[in-house]
């Protein structure tokens, strides 16, 4: 009998609460990189790269809950990845955030690997 084991979580401070104001977004150079949005003062945290072209989400057009990718205008849910509009039909892989204390935390449970 073959047993898997998931890599153990790792939490990767990302800022402040304070510090990703409400529709805005940032880049965590992760490999590969991590987008984290705030929408509302909840955070929420998707790949930064667009499915469709190599472009960075984080620097992308955020209305509410979508961001739109600033090369060719795909649309994502940044609350579950779903792609929202073409020419994006893969959605994004989305990661858990937390908030502690104030501080804004990536769950990092796919063994993406660490800023150095």
């Amino acid at each position: 009998m073959t047993t898997h084991h998931s890599p153990p979580s790792r939490r990767l401070r990302v800022c402040a609460v304070g510090d990703l104001p409400p529709g805005e977004a940032m880049k965590v150079e992760t490999d590969p990189p991590v987008a984290v949005f705030n929408v509302d003062g909840e955070f929420f945290a998707t790949d930064d790269t667009c499915t469709h072209e190599e472009s960075s989400l984080a620097d992308g057009y955020i209305d509410g809950d979508q961001v739109e990718c600033s090369f060719h205008f795909a649309k994502f849910c940044i609350r579950t990845g779903a792609a929202l509009s073409f020419p994006a039909v893969t959605p994004l892989k989305t990661l858990s955030v937390v908030v502690d204390d104030g501080e804004v935390y990536l769950v990092l449970d796919d063994g993406r690997a660490l800023p150095s």
